[in-house]
C-alpha cells in the first residue's frame, strides 16, 4: 500500500495544481453555459464593504458572495449562477437599490471569498478608519515613549507578550507621535520586520526583531483601517486614516507597495502642531522677515516658493496665508491633496475623476472673487498660464514649483511656455528653501574658531549685502552635535528653513525679457544683493543653529574665499558684492 502524500511533496502540489486548474476551467465552461462572465477571484480584489452585505451564512447557502461594492453596483460571484438561491440574493440587494453584476466562479474561489468574513465583525465594531486612543490610557503611554529606545522596548515587551495587535499598532503609533515622527516605516525583510520613524528628516531604527506572523496581522488591520484591499499583495495601494487625540485629531496617509520579501508600508503622519508655525518662527533673518512682510502686503503679484519634495515649502506658504488671513479678505486654496486645514481660509482639493485639475479649479476660483489664492502646485502650462492673469488681475497668488533654487523658476516657467513678457509684470518674489536639522540645545558642545576659520569667517561677511546685518555675526559662535536621550543621541532637534528671496523688480523684469538663461537672472540677482541659501545657512551655523555639516548636507561644498572647507568644490557662498538697489512699480 502506498504511503499517503505530504503537502510539501512536490507531487502532492503538482497534483493540486492540475485539480485547480481543471476546477477553473470547469467555471469557464459553466459561465459560458449561462451567458454570464467568468472570474478567478484568486486574482482580482475582494472588498469588505462587498463581503458584508450578505451574511455569511446565507452566501455560503447561495455558493456566492458580493466581491466589489461601487455604489450602486454590486459584483456577485456564485458557483451557479441561476440558481434560486442566488436570485433570492440579487432580488434583496435589488431591494435596497443596489445594481447586481453576476459572475460565475468556482468552489475554490468562493471559499477565498469568504475567507474575509473573519475580519467582518472586527470591522463592523472596531475598524472605523480611526484609531481612538483613551485619554487616560494616552496620558499614561506618552511619556513612557519619549525617545526611540523607550518605543523599541515597549514595541519588544509587547511582541514578547504576544499582545494583541491593536495594542502593538498603538504603541508604534503613540511612540511616533511623541518623537514628532514625520513617518514611520514598516520594511519586510527575509526574517523579520524592521521599524524605524523619520525624525526630523533622518530615518531612525524604532523596531528590527517583529516576526514575520506578528506583521501579517499589523498589516491586515492598517489595511482594514486605510479601507485597503487585504487580499492584494502585489500592486501598490494607498489609503487614510485619523486619530483620535484627547485635544485633536491626525490624519494618516498610508502607502503599501510590494517588495522582495512581502509589503513595505509607510505611514505618513499629518500632524496640525507641525504646520501651525507662525511667521515669526520661520527662521528668517531679520532683513529677510521685513522684505517677506513687505511683500504678501501688496494687492496683487505671484509669489513663488520653489524646492523638492518635503522642503518646507508648504509650511512657508501657510504662515503667509496666516499672515493675510482677516475677516476682510477672502482667501481660497487649491490643493491635491489638502494636508491641514486652516481657519478663516477656504480650502478645495483636486479631484481628477470630475475634472477638478489646479487649472480648472483655479478657473473655477477666479469666479469666486477671491483676494489670496494659494495654488498647491504649478505643474503645467496651464495652470501657470492661469496663476500669472489672475496676478495681473488684481490677486494675489502664491504657489509652488519644483526647481533647484530661486533663479531656477525663470527658465523652468519659460519650459511651461509661459511668455518672458508675462513673467516679470507678473511675479513679486520667488523664494527658494531647504530644512536643515537644528543643533539639540541640550546637549550641544561649543568649538573653538581656530584663526583660519575665523579669517574666512570674516571673508565671508564681508562679502554679504549691506542688508544684513552684519555686526550679529561678528562674535560667531559655533556649536557642534552632542549626544542625549531628548535628541535620541543624534545632537539633533528639530529643524530650521534656509532661504533665498529673489526680487522681481523693474531691472531683473528687463533682464528677464533680454535673457531668461538661469545664468543671467542668477548674476543679477547676486548684484542686488539676494543672500543664497548656502550662505543663510552658514548665518545660522554661525549662531549656533546648525552646523556647516548640515548646510554642506542640503546645499553643497562650502567655498570659503576660494579655499574648501570643510568639504570641496564650489558654491556660490561668498559671491555677494555690494548691491545696487532697485524697485518695481
Amino acid at each position: 500500500m502506498p504511503l499517503p502524500l505530504k503537502k510539501t511533496d512536490p507531487l502532492q502540489k503538482k497534483l493540486t495544481e492540475i485539480n485547480r486548474a481543471a476546477e477553473e476551467r470547469d467555471a469557464q465552461r459553466r459561465a459560458k453555459a449561462s451567458g454570464t462572465e467568468y472570474i478567478e477571484l484568486g486574482k482580482v480584489p475582494i472588498s469588505l464593504e462587498a463581503i458584508k452585505l450578505i451574511p455569511a451564512a446565507e452566501a455560503r447557502a447561495a455558493q456566492a458572495a458580493a466581491i466589489e461594492l461601487k455604489a450602486p453596483a454590486v459584483a456577485l460571484a456564485a458557483y451557479k449562477p441561476h440558481d434560486p438561491a442566488v436570485q433570492e440574493l440579487i432580488r434583496k440587494l435589488a431591494d435596497r437599490h443596489y445594481q447586481v453584476k453576476l459572475y460565475t466562479v468556482s468552489l475554490s474561489s468562493l471559499a477565498q471569498a469568504w475567507y474575509f468574513y473573519k475580519f467582518v465583525p472586527a470591522e463592523v465594531h472596531g475598524i472605523t478608519g480611526r484609531v481612538e486612543i483613551e485619554k487616560k490610557h494616552f496620558e499614561e503611554i506618552l511619556p513612557k515613549l519619549n525617545n526611540i529606545r523607550a518605543v523599541k522596548e515597549e514595541i519588544k515587551k509587547a511582541a514578547a507578550a504576544q499582545a494583541n495587535t491593536t495594542s502593538i499598532l498603538e504603541i508604534i503609533l503613540a511612540g511616533a507621535l511623541a518623537n514628532g515622527a514625520s513617518d514611520i516605516h514598516l520594511e519586510a525583510e527575509e526574517k523579520n520586520v524592521r521599524i524605524r520613524f523619520r525624525l526630523d528628516g533622518v530615518l531612525q531604527d524604532a523596531f528590527h526583531e517583529m516576526s514575520r506572523r506578528q506583521y501579517e496581522t499589523i498589516l491586515t488591520r492598517i489595511k482594514l483601517l486605510g479601507k485597503m484591499k487585504i487580499n492584494v499583495r502585489g500592486e501598490p495601494q494607498d489609503g487614510r486614516f485619523s486619530i483620535n487625540l484627547p485635544a485633536k485629531e491626525i490624519e494618516v496617509r498610508v502607502s503599501i507597495i510590494p517588495s522582495e520579501f512581502g509589503e513595505t508600508v509607510v505611514m505618513r503622519i499629518l500632524d496640525p502642531d507641525a504646520i501651525r508655525v507662525t511667521l515669526e518662527e520661520l527662521g528668517l533673518r531679520p532683513d529677510d522677515f521685513a522684505l517677506v512682510q513687505t511683500e504678501i502686503a501688496k494687492p496683487n503679484g505671484l509669489i513663488l516658493n520653489t524646492g523638492p519634495t518635503g522642503s518646507g515649502k508648504t509650511t512657508t506658504l501657510y504662515a503667509f496665508l496666516r499672515v493675510l488671513s482677516n475677516p476682510e479678505i477672502k482667501i481660497i486654496t487649491i490643493e491635491d491633496p489638502i494636508e491641514y486645514h486652516l481657519g478663516g481660509v477656504e480650502q478645495t482639493q483636486v479631484d481628477a475623476e470630475v475634472g477638478y485639475t489646479f487649472a480648472n479649479g483655479l478657473r473655477a476660483i477666479l469666479r469666486q472673487d477671491p483676494d489670496a489664492i494659494l495654488v498647491g502646485e504649478i505643474r503645467d502650462h496651464e495652470t501657470a498660464d492661469i496663476a500669472m492673469q489672475a496676478s495681473l488681475t488684481g490677486h494675489l497668488v502664491l504657489s509652488t514649483l519644483h526647481t533647484n533654487d530661486a533663479a531656477g523658476a525663470i527658465p523652468r516657467l519659460i519650459d511651461l511656455d509661459i511668455r518672458p513678457a508675462t513673467i516679470g509684470p507678473a511675479l513679486n518674489l520667488i523664494i527658494a528653501q531647504r530644512l536643515v536639522r537644528k543643533l539639540c540645545p541640550f546637549c550641544r558642545q561649543p568649538v573653538a574658531v581656530s584663526a583660519e576659520l575665523r579669517a574666512h569667517l570674516d571673508t565671508f561677511l564681508a562679502g554679504l549685502p549691506r542688508r544684513v546685518n552684519r555686526p550679529n555675526y561678528t562674535s560667531a559662535e559655533i556649536f557642534e552635535p552632542g549626544t542625549c536621550a531628548k535628541c535620541n543621541e543624534t545632537g539633533y532637534k528639530g529643524r530650521v528653513g534656509i532661504f533665498e528671496f529673489l526680487m522681481v523688480d523693474a531691472e531683473m523684469e528687463s533682464t528677464i525679457l533680454k535673457d531668461s538663461s538661469e545664468l543671467a537672472v542668477q548674476d543679477l540677482a547676486e548684484k542686488q544683493g539676494m543672500v543664497s541659501m548656502q550662505a543663510d545657512g552658514i548665518l545660522k551655523a554661525m549662531t549656533g543653529i546648525t552646523t556647516f555639516a548640515e548646510v554642506e548636507k542640503v546645499t553643497g561644498p562650502l567655498l570659503w574665499a576660494g579655499h574648501p572647507e570643510p568639504g570641496e568644490g564650489s558654491s556660490s557662498v561668498s559671491r555677494h558684492p555690494e548691491p545696487g538697489e532697485g524697485s518695481k512699480d
